[in-house]
């Protein structure tokens, strides 16, 4: 396009990333976009941003979006749907819905989604529906339940020191997560940090990443095995005598106490359980003991297994043993959502929420749907829902329940999508749906600290309609719009709404800005003024105990130990299942998203899995060849990938595929248990044993 045509314009990244990047884009048009870059302005993005989302004109003008209503005339996945307008299918929707109702209750219908946008309206107003009309609810746990929870068992507040401060440490140990993959901007900062500093990076992961070929030091770690490998680190920091007394006996709440119980939690200990030779654990923690600014930047991958919880809680205590806290560029960040105090009653229709509604926990999607008694009570089955921003059919675990539950015929389902998903193909009635660039939202960041304004930059596909839209538009229909005010107003006008009632100031000023810097203080982020719990300490001995532990499983938290340890709950390799299968995320996708677009896919290939190259040789397993992975839940065919510089029994199928990416249909999914990580339920996506043959 010729430069006078280009007008460059500001949003939000709305993908399910901790980076949300803030975006200059080029609009050439009323309804058409170029290229995508990070702002240069916002000194987190820095100008960066990841390839798939520079590439995003290809998603967004993508020739295969839904543009229309559909109604299905074929059998649940046939893929046979004829359009509609979008009276008729509103109309269909709501007869179904009041159908379901006046046979079983309200509770009947689930209303059902999460993070395919970040955007406040878009993301969360589906709630207000599901609680005006008692609904079930939500327990959303597919994603951060188990980290979180971890976190801030000893912190007692999710946030911590500024992310930028990466770029003034002197030691950045990355730990179970892959930035280079999953948050670009998280490499921006450490890149910085050893550019101008000279400091060193750890990575910790279950395989060689891209992030750990640019470490100094690279540990590999077996899957759900990082407790044993932290608590060696700190039983030699106390040994050597790097810990910092007088800060721990000031801030902590049982220095002594850890330090006895770390006793017998050696190095050579912690090697046979975690896989990492004793040396390089000692390497570790002399490097951390000799740097006071050490920042532990702790990741998503290493928590989603069945002692998670005391994975996130034992690493965090590394920087309260050192009282790396202290520091500028020290300390532990996991994510700052807890800095931001929103008020989402207006959005989320809080304030109509009836508590008595039972709730279903999000990651036992099939065995809710295949009607488990564990999870439905005594309550109906669910026979109808509304998805908006999630592909079950794809992400959710225990593949072959969901599956099963989707291909029911008593179940009405409509999907509100801005593709014909996997979970689309399964629905009764599909509504197509705009993207981020088409409509007003509210982002924030949780790997750093910036409120950002999305607005609505061009006009999207003639008959996509945005998902406030549709609830509103449900809302109506169903006859409880004049039930809550969130209903009667635009998009724009609940943002504002958001920002005045959690003091953020008017919209306007956060227009005009772009975004807002919501950084708490020093002080405050390196919790100088006490940390979050009551006594105002960090807290070496957790307290499990929660509201919500009748979603974990059963014993919790009685079974679990207070102070860091591993815990061996795991699905541990045996000699039936040998491997263990970690399903880490792949660079081009991001979830479900962007596996519609072929570079993306190009870039991929097809799916694989990655073994240990002496592993495969035993096993007979040719680098290309294909194998058979499985486990009682079933098996999945794939292709070998041989490997240097991973664990000879770990397996690492990275993804999101879609199903029909694999020969038989169905994907890596199949192999991981739906069953709820402790203590109050979380999905199990590195917590797998398997077999494998070749095939």
């Amino acid at each position: 396009m010729p430069q006078d045509s280009v007008e460059l314009r500001y949003s939000a990244c709305p993908h399910d990333c901790p980076s949300t990047c803030a975006l200059e884009i080029e609009v050439l048009g009323p309804d058409r976009i170029g290229r995508v870059r990070g702002a240069r302005d916002n000194d987190y993005t820095a100008g960066v941003v990841c390839a798939k989302v520079a590439r995003y004109a290809e998603r967004i003008h993508h020739p295969d979006r839904l543009t229309q209503p559909m109604r299905r005339t074929g059998p649940k996945g046939s893929g046979r749907f004829v359009p509609i307008s979008w009276d008729e299918a509103m109309d269909e929707v709501v007869t179904k819905f009041r159908e379901a109702e006046d046979k079983y209750g309200s509770e009947t219908v689930w209303p059902y989604y999460f993070a395919g946008t970040m955007g406040f309206v878009m993301r969360d107003g589906i709630n207000r529906l599901r609680h005006a009309k008692r609904y079930s609810g939500q327990h959303s746990t597919i994603c951060t339940t188990l980290a979180w929870s971890g976190f801030m068992a000893g912190t007692g507040a999710l946030m911590g020191p500024d992310p930028r401060e990466m770029a003034k440490s002197d030691l950045v140990v990355i730990w179970g997560t892959n930035p280079v993959n999953t948050q670009v901007n998280v490499m921006t900062h450490v890149t910085r940090a050893r550019k101008e500093r000279g400091a060193k990076i750890v990575v910790i992961d279950t395989y060689r990443t891209g992030t750990a070929a640019q470490a100094d030091l690279f540990l590999c770690v077996k899957p759900g095995t990082d407790a044993a490998l932290a608590c060696a680190v700190m039983h030699v920091l106390f040994r050597d005598g790097k810990a910092d007394w007088e800060w721990m006996r000031s801030n902590t709440d049982d220095p002594e106490g850890l330090a006895e119980h770390l006793k017998e939690r050696s190095p050579a200990w912690a090697e046979a359980i975690c896989g990492v030779p004793a040396a390089e654990i000692e390497e570790l923690a002399g490097l951390i003991g000799a740097t006071p600014r050490t920042y532990l930047r702790l990741g998503y991958g290493f928590c989603r297994g069945r002692n998670g919880v005391l994975s996130m809680h034992s690493a965090a205590c590394i920087a309260s043993v050192t009282g790396a806290w202290r520091h500028e560029g020290g300390g532990a960040f996991h994510n700052n959502g807890g800095i931001y105090h929103w008020d989402r009653s207006m959005i989320e229709g809080l304030d109509v929420r009836d508590p008595s509604v039972r709730v279903l926990d999000q990651s036992r999607i099939g065995p809710v749907l295949t009607g488990d008694t564990r999870d439905l009570g005594d309550g109906p089955p669910v026979t109808a829902m509304l998805i908006q921003n999630t592909n079950p059919m794809m992400v959710a675990p225990d593949l072959g329940r969901v599956h099963e539950g989707f291909a029911r015929d008593d179940r009405f389902v409509c999907v509100h999508e801005q593709f014909m998903t996997e979970t689309a193909e399964m629905a009764d009635i599909v509504l197509p749906a705009t993207m981020f660039m088409e409509h007003d939202d509210l982002y924030q960041g949780g790997g750093h600290q910036y409120i950002i304004w999305g607005p609505k930059l061009i006009d999207g596909p003639e008959g996509c309609r945005s998902n406030h839209a549709v609830i509103c538009d449900l809302a109506r229909r169903l006859g409880v719009a004049d039930d809550h005010p969130g209903f009667a107003v635009s998009s724009k006008h609940l943002a504002s709404q958001v920002m005045e009632a959690s003091g953020w100031g008017d919209l306007d000023t956060l227009i005009e800005k772009r975004w807002i810097d919501a950084q708490p203080s020093f002080e405050d982020s390196h919790f100088i003024n006490g940390f979050g719990h009551d006594d105002g300490r960090f807290h070496f001995r957790a307290d499990w105990s929660h509201k919500m532990n009748g979603f974990g499983p059963r014993g919790v938290p009685e079974t679990m130990p207070d102070l860091p340890d591993f815990w061996n709950v795991i699905d541990a390799a045996d000699d039936e299942q040998p491997f263990r299968l970690v399903t880490a995320p792949a660079r081009n996708f991001l979830n479900s998203s962007f596996t519609e677009t072929a570079t993306s896919r190009q870039r991929e290939d097809k799916p694989t899995a990655q073994i240990d190259r002496d592993a495969a040789a035993e096993l007979g397993v040719t680098d290309g060849g294909k194998v058979r992975i499985g486990n009682a839940q079933g098996s999945v065919l794939l292709h070998a990938r041989l490997v240097d510089g991973q664990q000879r029994n770990t397996v690492i199928v990275e993804s999101v595929w879609p199903n029909h990416a694999f020969e038989e249909g169905i994907g890596i999914n199949l192999l991981v248990s739906a069953e709820p990580g402790a203590p109050i339920g979380g999905g199990l996506f590195h917590d797998t044993a398997v077999w494998i043959e070749a095939a």
